[in-house]
């Protein structure tokens, strides 16, 4: 039997993700300087494991409602209408139970923030639709919009990496369903300013195009203070975040969207019939997970994010991330190389980095992962110093 001939153009047009590759390299070499992982490098907070333990031990292993467990909701909620008054408090009653809590919005419980863009996207994109993607971008976008049926338009943003009205206002067509915003961003690190992103609602208020901002960074910002977001103007825009980088609970598989309520239902729907719901004891433990502090954590990241701009800068061209735990620098042009050839050569030295084409249209950049231990860093920061010089 040709199983071949069973594949989908859909399926056959997405490739399997360098990121991964980049994994499945790390565990064939012996003692890697290992700066591509884009996860955190301490464990889930013991006060989140001792109640996900809790939680399996007192039966908390059924499905939840799809939408979500109640108290993880109501927490949700609280959290966002204290952090977004202006635009979420609404006056009277409240949806969902929770006094103030707008009715015109919803919130579902996603498997991730993964979980919560594959729910958008087969919610409001279909054949014959285009999105409009920050290049660089996060691996899984474009491939998140071919299987939806979509096609992706790129936004070139470099050299800066800022992702801005002025850039994105050409690419509208009237096929333009959606804009993805992702602050801090993977792989560069950058965070769009709050005229940035006020810039942006507003033009696709104007356009009619649903803006997405994946926020799943949110709490790793360094010079912004608190995270410039949509939420604080509008509540027109899907806003995407997860556990996964906060807590370090990249394998818990556990998120949240919020947006417009015609939105958040089908997405809810979809859920029903793709996903069921959101781990039941992943959910449970996220209730917790919200009252860890990981401000130390944030504060570690900042001074080996300095520490990066410090060793690197004047020997490569590098905007310095102001969020996330990523830098993007650009391969010098004397070695005559493309990001991913200039990984490969890295390789040589026992350095495992990823290079730029996994990110983008262009092939000149490659990614450092800063989630690391700091001798790994600066065993990394010594190779990288001396590759050039």
């Amino acid at each position: 039997m040709d199983f071949d001939s069973l594949l989908t153009d859909r399926v056959l047009g997405i490739d399997a993700s360098g990121v991964r590759r980049a994994f499945d390299l790390a565990a064939s070499l012996e003692d890697p300087i290992n700066l591509s992982i884009g996860l955190p490098h301490f464990d889930v907070p013991e006060a989140v494991k001792a109640e996900a333990q809790a939680a399996i031990g007192r039966g908390m292993n059924r499905y939840t409602p799809t939408q979500g467990l109640g108290e993880l909701r109501e927490r949700v909620m609280a959290e966002l209408m204290t952090g977004y008054p202006e635009t979420l408090v609404a006056s009277g009653g409240g949806a969902g139970g929770v006094r103030g809590w707008p009715e015109d919005t919803g919130l579902l419980i996603t498997s991730g923030v993964s979980g919560g863009l594959m729910l958008l996207m087969l919610s409001v994109l279909q054949p014959g639709d285009e999105v409009l993607i920050p290049d660089p971008f996060f691996v899984m976008y474009k491939h998140l919009v071919t299987l939806s049926g979509a096609t992706p338009v790129y936004v070139d943003t470099y050299p800066d990496f800022r992702l801005t009205a002025e850039r994105v206002e050409p690419l509208i067509t009237e096929r333009t369903k959606l804009l993805l915003l992702n602050s801090p961003g993977n792989p560069t690190g950058v965070v769009s300013t709050q005229g940035e992103i006020d810039a942006l609602s507003a033009l696709c208020t104007e356009r009619g195009v649903l803006l997405c901002s994946d926020e799943i960074y949110d709490l790793f910002t360094f010079d912004e203070g608190e995270l410039p977001s949509p939420l604080r103007t509008t509540r027109h825009a899907v806003v995407l975040r997860g556990f996964s980088k906060t807590y370090a609970m990249t394998g818990w598989r556990l998120g949240y969207a919020f947006g417009p309520r015609a939105v958040l239902e089908q997405m809810t729907k979809l859920q029903q019939y793709s996903f069921v719901c959101a781990p039941s004891t992943a959910q449970s433990a996220g209730v917790v997970a919200m009252d860890a502090d990981v401000s130390g954590y944030v504060a570690e990241y900042r001074a080996r994010r300095d520490r990066v701009v410090e060793r690197l800068s004047g020997l490569y061209e590098l905007t310095a991330p102001g969020g996330a735990f990523y830098a993007f620098p650009k391969v010098p042009e004397h070695l005559g190389m493309t990001g991913t050839q200039f990984t490969e050569s890295l390789i040589e030295r026992n350095v495992i980095c990823i290079g730029g084409g996994v990110f983008s249209q262009r092939d000149t950049h490659f990614r450092i992962s800063y989630a690391c231990d700091e001798d790994t860093l600066e065993r990394g920061l010594d190779v990288l110093v001396s590759v050039v010089n």
